[in-house]
């Protein structure tokens, strides 16, 4: 992973996108797997923050800390089950601090989510914290936040879930993303229902606890335990969801959320599916047009699909071996081409992966499709995976039967040729799931301030159509477009930064209508 130089909006690109029949969510791309957390200790009582100071953890992720920046960590205990509080079992929530040398004026604190749901906040938070000049938050808001990354219930240093085996994730993502055969869609109903039985089998009644509803009774614990009278958050991608969550069961304590790609939580569980395939045709055929107009940068020009879905059929008989014994079959490619799609500069990377590939060489997309997965050298995962399949499932109350995916697969190949069929697919990993169900509210906010909803035109996960969507529910919403390609926008263009900080700090809200421009 290349550190402190990528911009870190590739970093918190993280949402939820189905290959292979396996609910994965991306970091586009984090090449890096989950780095090692601050050491473990002890979460103080409810409701309390004991802060020790953690230089280790920018160290371990980065290489080094920020300047001018100061990092502490702290754990917070909180019930497992929001809706029986004093039944006495708890889940510890990992955060971290990171305060500015110049901060004056303090407002209070910035929460952050990446998204996912399974992406660690923690480490979103360090890589925001080394400023503009490497993508990251303005000066502007770390002069007057302290910023706080946490990992949600279930995630990273927060009690995580670990319940699928690096031989199923491999079996997973190397799979057929849109097997045709019955044969090959019954042997991935069979390892999806072998995960299924496994986290069961480990969590039993714990899975609906990691639901986000829960996850969002959490968030309003890190409020008062960093001393906050007013919740001040950016939520991306999944954390939209989960800032809307918040917003409706909290809405007396927020004082600002910027929900930053926005996923609408009014979709049923199909629908949710066949938006984002919708989502990534278009973003697949915004690459392939930029491929058609700059040849000199695309070595797949002039029909990028062609060569794309030509390797993909190639692949199935004859995958090009990698040099760790893989082989990029069908499945791997996909996952590399989903990895692509997340930010713009991931495009060209794509091309030269598929170029390479008709040559023999395999490394371009295993790089892509690894850094998708949070894939190590040493082939295990990070616990991003198993996380995304307990929290989507226990969100989950719709799902379809196997036989009711079946029918989907075909229908939706024919209306999104490279992704329908997979997305379909991915929705068997629920469908098979063994815990109880906790959905999310779905609402209004009722007596909220207003609250900014930040979509993006070309995004393929969380499609723009999703941004007004959710700015209506929450009936105080207020939508900010960036006509710009990947997924998010913040801090993209001088456009979104100054009326996402604009908001941030003085509550200003951008003016209705306000489209900020790709460059």
């Amino acid at each position: 992973m290349q550190r402190r130089s990528r911009s870190v909006i590739a970093v918190l690109a993280l949402i939820v996108a189905v290959a292979a029949g396996c609910t994965v969510p991306t970091f586009a791309p984090n090449g890096s797997g989950a780095a090692p957390g601050a050491s473990a200790s002890a979460a103080p009582g409810p409701g309390t923050a004991d802060w020790r100071p953690c230089p280790d953890v920018p160290q371990q992720l980065v290489g080094q800390a920020a300047a001018g920046m100061t990092y502490d960590c702290a754990d917070v205990s909180v019930p497992r089950d929001w809706k029986k509080p004093g039944g006495g079992e708890t889940y510890s929530i990992a955060m971290i601090r990171i305060r500015s040398a110049k901060q004056q004026g303090r407002i209070g604190s910035l929460l952050l989510n990446p998204g996912g749901p399974g992406g660690s906040g923690i480490e979103t938070a360090v890589y925001l914290s080394f400023g503009e000049a490497f993508g990251g938050l303005p000066a502007e808001v770390t002069n007057k936040f302290d910023i706080i990354g946490f990992d949600p219930r279930g995630v990273g240093r927060s009690n995580p879930v670990k319940c699928i085996s690096p031989t199923d994730q491999d079996a997973s993502f190397g799979a057929p993303p849109d097997p045709v055969s019955l044969a090959e869609f019954d042997k991935l109903v069979t390892l999806n229902k072998k995960v299924a039985s496994d986290c069961g089998a480990k969590y039993g009644a714990q899975l609906p606890f990691f639901s986000t509803e829960q996850a969002a009774h959490d968030m309003d614990a890190l409020r008062k335990a960093v001393g906050d009278a007013k919740m001040t958050y950016l939520g991306f991608s999944y954390g939209t969801l989960l800032g809307a969550t918040y917003a409706q069961l909290y809405p007396q304590n927020v004082r600002a959320l910027v929900l930053d790609g926005a996923v609408d939580p009014k979709q049923s569980f199909i629908e949710g599916s066949e938006t984002q395939a919708k989502g990534f045709e278009r973003a697949f055929t915004n690459f392939t047009n930029w491929c058609k107009q700059t040849p000199d940068k695309c070595p797949i020009a002039p029909d990028a699909r062609k060569a794309v879905t030509d390797a993909l059929t190639a692949a199935a008989t004859k995958p090009v071996p990698g040099i760790d014994g893989r082989t990029a079959t069908p499945g791997w490619i996909f996952v590399g081409v989903i990895s692509s799609l997340y930010t713009e500069s991931g495009w060209a990377k794509l091309a030269d992966a598929i170029a390479e590939l008709k040559q023999g060489n395999a490394k371009g997309i295993f790089t892509l499709a690894d850094q998708y997965a949070e894939r190590k050298p040493d082939g295990t995962y990070s616990n991003l995976f198993d996380a995304n399949l307990a929290v989507n499932c226990a969100d989950s109350q719709d799902t379809p039967s196997i036989d009711e995916i079946r029918r989907l697969q075909g229908e939706w190949r024919k209306k999104y040729p490279l992704f329908g069929g997979a997305l379909a697919v991915g929705m068997i990993s629920c469908s098979v799931w063994p815990g109880a169900r906790d959905p999310y509210p779905a609402g209004p906010a009722k007596n909220a301030p207003p609250i900014v909803v930040v979509g993006t035109t070309g995004d393929p996960a969380t499609p723009y159509e999703n941004t007004a969507d959710l700015a209506s529910m929450l009936g105080v919403g207020h939508v900010l477009t960036w006509e710009g390609e990947g997924h998010t926008a913040y801090p993209s263009t001088p456009c979104i930064v100054n009326a996402v900080d604009d908001y941030l700090i003085d509550l200003k809200v951008p003016q209705a209508g306000l489209r900020c421009p790709a460059k």
